[in-house]
């Protein structure tokens, strides 16, 4: 029974001078990778330091790879502030990733409303801000004793899922009244997901003044040792490509699974994304499309890194014609895939 729906006669008295103890609501949190508060060099290097410390991000032993950070902070900051910009949403002054979160989570809090107990809905970022602990700590003192974690990655990877759940119970640990939290299972497989990739697909291709030869479902990588350890990300991204070339009627050829955002000297999954582009015109392919199904929200490495440039990879290897999907974002279909992760997730606690 839920004892902050009775009659207020009906409760027992409190003590005098008992503290405010709000509780009887459930809390979803939606939390994305980050962005930088801005696009000067101290902004982008606190951000860069921030991610690159992660332990779940970068494996390497800290006696080695602390020199190597350094170095990155040296000088990485500049380059990085000149690609921020160029994708900035100078309106609000912010990056896109933050926009777009903020604005699902106003979307999602309106369609959870008729659950049968008060959904509280709220967003953070992984790294940056807002931070995890102090959105966490927001809907508790909301009168939310339970707590749904969603983590926007719809693939499964230790460096983006496990590391959202880390910051998530490390905020626990300053709690006295801990809620109860549970971090939602990925979704790369959700057909409610795959059918909105796939219609996704089909508006911006009758939005081209082209016909793309190939289609590029491009995710972003992780270390080939992440995946040799155990880390399942790759098999998820072969299964969402696989369902949506189902969805779609095509082969994996018309539409083919690679990886971009690589770091470092080392191997990672392949194929990747910018050899596969290269390729593909040296080939004789001039019309292509990429898709980036791994991301809920387009940011600098969909529209930066994908669409300016890889686009430019493409052109200089030959290729005439390039377009970038865009990510699923705010949309009615985007909002639907988030929606259905959160009713899925809360059964139980909210119907």
């Amino acid at each position: 029974m839920n004892v902050s729906n009775l009659p207020k006669e009906a409760r027992a008295p409190r003590p005098a001078n008992h503290p405010p103890a709000p509780s009887g609501k459930v809390g979803v949190l939606i939390v994305n990778l980050g962005t930088p508060e801005g696009t000067d060099y101290w902004s982008i290097r606190r951000y860069l330091n921030e991610f690159l410390s992660d332990r779940r991000v970068i494996e390497t032993p800290r006696v080695i790879w602390a020199p190597i950070l350094q170095a990155i902070l040296l000088r990485r900051p500049h380059a990085k502030g000149r690609d921020y910009d160029s994708i900035w949403n100078k309106e609000q002054d912010e990056g896109p990733l933050k926009t777009i979160t903020r604005s699902q989570s106003e979307k999602l809090g309106p369609a959870l409303r008729k659950m049968d107990r008060d959904v509280v809905v709220d967003w953070a970022m992984r790294y940056g801000a807002p931070p995890i602990v102090g959105r966490l700590k927001a809907l508790q003192a909301q009168g939310c004793d339970r707590i749904l974690v969603i983590p926007l990655y719809p693939q499964y990877c230790a460096a983006s899922t496990a590391t959202v759940g880390d910051k998530a119970f490390e905020a626990l640990q300053s709690m006295r009244w801990q809620p109860a939290v549970r971090v939602a299972a990925p979704y790369y497989d959700d057909p409610v997901y795959i059918d909105a990739l796939a219609r996704s697909v089909r508006v911006s291709l009758a939005n081209l003044d082209f016909e793309p030869e190939v289609f590029i479902a491009s995710y972003h990588g992780i270390p080939q040792a992440y995946f040799d350890k155990g880390d399942p990300y790759f098999c998820h991204c072969a299964k969402t490509t696989r369902l949506l070339c189902d969805a779609l009627g095509m082969d994996d050829e018309r539409l083919r699974m690679t990886f971009q955002s690589r770091f470092g000297r080392g191997e990672w999954l392949k194929p990747y994304t910018s050899q596969t582009l290269r390729e593909l015109a040296a080939g004789g392919i001039k019309r292509v499309a990429v898709l980036t199904p791994g991301f809920a929200a387009d940011c600098l490495e969909t529209l930066e890194e994908i669409g300016v440039e890889n686009a430019g990879y493409f052109r200089e290897a030959g290729g005439e014609h390039f377009a970038a999907i865009p990510c699923l974002n705010d949309s009615a279909d985007g909002m639907a895939v988030i929606e259905a992760v959160a009713r899925r997730e809360l059964r139980g606690w909210a119907e």
